[in-house]
């Protein structure tokens, strides 16, 4: 029997997120709090609507099918929002839209089975991303069997911080691993995504259990983690613990600034900034000195 799961977007015709033509899956809920995250709609694992401002008229089509009588307003009375949807058919100027919802999972593998042949034939397939696809490990479980079956090709974007033994079986079915590795630092860690960096480091050595490729990334944050300590160490201990891996580094951008806005969040702190180009290839130099080879799906 199909289960259902909290989905963000499906993205087709992907080519960042893996080897060939792939769909990439975001899936909501993240048990991490990262004050500079491009997708916070998918922190909370449940259905949402956005609301963006500039695009709206005003019209009022949005206040008048509302079962909870919430006003044009929507991030005014957010509290009150059940995400039903209904706003988002009516509204003229696609200022009100579905940031999360509930798909059905037998649904999304039809969906996905009509570009069969673009994976095929380009070596590609499908990637879980998020939010945090493993927070939602019996949907992702029962996805990834049935992908598994048909044999094509899986990847898995994760910030690594879930219990390993109850996602095994899922990462024995991906080609591809990629793991986050924010900061080094547990103190710096928790300051900047609220929780411990220890369960992540530990997934980290377990990796090795598994046969996937795995490559671990850094999405390097100006003003956060891009000191060449945290660089090294990062590297320094992927190398020591996960030999066969490789790194990434994800330089900041602010493109998920506009989500905030729609979902009455505070946007990141200014002084985030994105690294130079000289200055990312100095830290990708402190990898490759710890002994640890580069990888770039940009």
């Amino acid at each position: 029997m199909a289960i259902s799961g909290y989905v963000m977007q499906l993205q087709p015709f992907s080519v960042n997120d893996g080897n060939g033509i792939r769909t990439t899956i975001f899936l909501a809920g993240c048990p991490l709090r990262c004050k500079w995250c491009s997708n916070p709609e998918g922190m909370s694992g449940k259905v949402l609507t956005g609301w963006y401002e500039k695009k709206c008229t005003g019209c009022g089509a949005c206040a008048v099918v509302c079962p909870e009588h919430i006003g044009i307003n929507l991030n005014q009375n957010r509290e009150h929002c059940i995400g039903c949807g209904k706003c988002t058919m009516v509204c003229p100027a696609g200022a009100r839209t579905r940031m999360v919802s509930l798909a059905d999972a037998d649904d999304m593998i039809s969906d996905l089975q009509k570009d069969e042949i673009f994976y095929h034939y380009s070596g590609g397939g499908v990637t879980f991303s998020g939010g945090e696809a493993a927070a939602q490990p019996a949907f992702l479980d029962y996805l990834s069997s049935a992908l598994y079956d048909r044999n094509i090709s899986m990847a898995l974007e994760t910030c690594g911080y879930f219990d390993f033994e109850k996602v095994r079986k899922i990462l024995e079915r991906m080609d591809l691993i990629f793991m986050d590795l924010k900061l080094f630092d547990d103190a710096r860690h928790r300051k900047y995504t609220g929780v411990s960096n220890k369960r992540i480091l530990e997934n980290i050595v377990h990796l090795a259990e598994i046969p996937s490729k795995a490559v671990i990334r850094i999405p390097v944050i100006g003003g956060v983690n891009n000191d060449e300590e945290n660089i090294r160490l990062s590297a320094r201990y992927v190398h020591e613990n996960l030999p066969k891996a490789k790194m990434e580094l994800l330089p900041y951008h602010k493109l998920g600034t506009v989500k905030y806005d729609a979902i009455g969040m505070p946007c990141p702190p200014e002084e985030f900034y994105r690294p130079s180009a000289e200055e990312l290839e100095h830290l990708k130099s402190i990898v490759k000195s710890e002994g640890v080879e580069l990888e770039d799906f940009r």
